[in-house]
């Protein structure tokens, strides 16, 4: 298995503090997000490789990070790598699918796929998110949250599921009028099967931006299956949402 992190975004909603530092390099809890995402990772014994998909202006940062004793000392002999898609601002971004379908295509991946957000945290253990996953394949299976207010759910994308199964039979992306307050997370799992098929989307004129936009047209086509946790979920995409995140994880790990 391999993962690849989208960190190529520019967290614009968090300036001033990301005009000069990527949202993933934040510290939440005395810890970046982006230490606490790869630390999941490789609690995965099956994941061998993980790739960062910066863009161009946050590239070295990312690269220091890795180079740190923090890093390497989550590493271990494992494998974490920066790539740079070249992309310098909203303008010419590749948005997260086309990100995905770069770290593909340059490193050839043609293993199973976990796919995670640079700048999403999670309560429950990425271990049975994994599990779930496993026992779903050859389909893609992706993380929801019922974030209980059809307010806030016209935000994320939205997924219906069938309460037995867990398949999606709806997908929607940032809805007006959400059908359910189920929303789609940052973690999503494509088994090698399914490259083929990013491959076939990617030819399509379809938006490359959200992830669940990919997730939308698969589940037209073939089933997906949607893992429904009940643990906390912190979103970081703007200054109350960080300070939130960084207040919880501090009670909860005691930080000072």
């Amino acid at each position: 298995m391999k993962a690849i992190i989208l960190a190529a975004g520019y967290g614009t909603r968090l300036y001033p503090l990301t005009l000069n530092k990527p949202k993933a390099l934040l510290e939440v809890g005395g810890k970046t997000i982006l230490e606490r995402v790869v630390k999941d990772i490789f609690s995965l014994k099956e994941c061998e490789a993980a790739y960062i998909v910066s863009n161009d202006r946050f590239y070295k940062q990312f690269c220091d990070w890795t180079e740190s004793g923090i890093a390497k000392g989550i590493i271990g002999s494992k494998k974490l790598e920066v790539l740079n898609d070249g992309t310098t601002s909203n303008d010419d971004r590749l948005g997260a699918i086309g990100d995905i379908n770069f770290a593909i295509e340059k490193k050839k991946i043609e293993d199973d796929i976990l796919v995670m957000g640079s700048d999403n945290l999670f309560g429950f253990h990425i271990r049975d998110f994994e599990g779930f996953a496993l026992s779903k394949r050859p389909s893609a299976c992706l993380a929801l949250h019922d974030v209980k207010d059809i307010k806030k759910a016209s935000l994320y994308g939205i997924a219906i599921v069938k309460s037995e199964t867990k398949e999606v039979v709806d997908f929607q992306e940032k809805p007006k009028e959400p059908k359910s307050t189920l929303a789609a997370t940052a973690v999503y799992f494509y088994p090698k099967e399914k490259i083929e098929m990013l491959k076939e989307y990617m030819k399509s004129g379809l938006t490359k931006d959200a992830p669940g936009n990919f997730v939308k047209w698969l589940s037209t086509k073939e089933k997906v299956y949607g893992f429904v946790f009940q643990e906390k979920w912190y979103d970081i995409g703007d200054i109350a949402s960080l300070e939130s995140a960084d207040e919880e994880y501090r009670k909860k790990e005691g930080s000072a």
